[in-house]
């Protein structure tokens, strides 16, 4: 376990980021949709994934790349949650996504794109970061937020019904981006990696890991948190994320730190129990 504290009786409100809260009461506002995708959708996606992942990816087991198994069931000791299947897909666009609709095939797929980028203290937090999904429940407007992106490109009044509920679903999946960064800091435990982790997903390359400097990206993050002193910068990255379903990552950079040097980090990782408090992520590192 390499001295990491384990997170027994974790809960995801503990880590979860405010701006995931509010989205998340907002969303529970619309009726139906819980139901709709939970009833209707899930059957059908949990099978139809199953297949897929086993057709077309590596499973990961104590027998199949080990040392991808070990990340895996040391990060779920961690944030205490069963390990879901695991699954390497071979893609040249680096990314990982997770699915769990009703808790019988959670799984992960890691593209090999992504892991040629990034070191193994990166790549478990990119594990870990999709356990923050399955921690918080996440998929069911994971999956309606993806649904509905492509009904906007391909079925009748598609365009209508992107324009009532997508803005609403795009914001709530940005903010919960936030939480799961927060997740993949619980899990390596140091805020360097998970920054490190955001400037290769920025702009790294493999052949240009032994250049990149960690410390001048925080500095670039700082730089970008500047603009919104004034109005029009506000305004700015406002219209820059509009549509996006992830933060930029200089933003989550911010916010992963400022979470990093707060209270109530630093009782979970020190094994504290705590009162969850929505202002704790407020405080943070002069300057961010």
């Amino acid at each position: 376990m390499t001295g990491k504290t384990l997170l027994l009786g974790l809960r995801a409100d503990q880590f979860r980021h405010p701006l995931d809260l509010d989205a998340t009461r907002a969303l529970k506002q619309l009726p139906g949709l819980d139901v709709l995708v939970r009833m209707v959708i899930s059957p059908l996606a949990e099978q139809f994934f199953h297949l897929e992942n086993l057709a077309t990816s590596l499973q990961v087991s104590d027998r199949q790349l080990p040392d991808l198994h070990q990340a895996l069931i040391e990060a779920c000791q961690i944030l205490d949650l069963d390990p879901p299947q695991l699954y390497v897909r071979q893609h040249p666009v680096p990314n990982a996504y997770t699915f769990a609709m009703r808790g019988e095939r959670p799984f992960i797929v890691i593209h090999t794109s992504l892991i040629e980028l990034l070191t193994p203290a990166e790549t478990q937090a990119v594990i870990a970061h999709e356990l923050g999904h399955l921690k918080c429940d996440h998929s069911i407007y994971l999956t309606l937020a993806n649904l509905i992106t492509l009904a906007a490109s391909q079925l009748p009044l598609g365009e209508v019904l992107a324009q009532n509920l997508q803005s609403q679903l795009m914001e709530w999946v940005r903010c919960a981006e936030f939480t799961c960064d927060r997740a993949a800091l619980l899990v390596a435990q140091d805020p360097r990696v998970v920054a490190s982790l955001l400037m290769k997903l920025c702009g790294g390359a493999p052949s240009l890991v032994n250049q990149l400097n960690v410390d001048a990206f925080i500095d670039q993050a700082r730089d970008y948190d500047a603009i919104s002193d004034d109005s029009l910068g506000e305004a700015l990255k406002q219209m820059r994320t509009q549509g996006l379903t992830h933060p930029v990552p200089v933003l989550r950079a911010r916010e992963i730190d400022r979470w990093a040097s707060s209270q109530a980090y630093f009782a979970l990782v020190k094994n504290r129990p705590i009162q969850y408090n929505e202002d704790s992520s407020k405080g943070g590192w002069r300057n961010w």
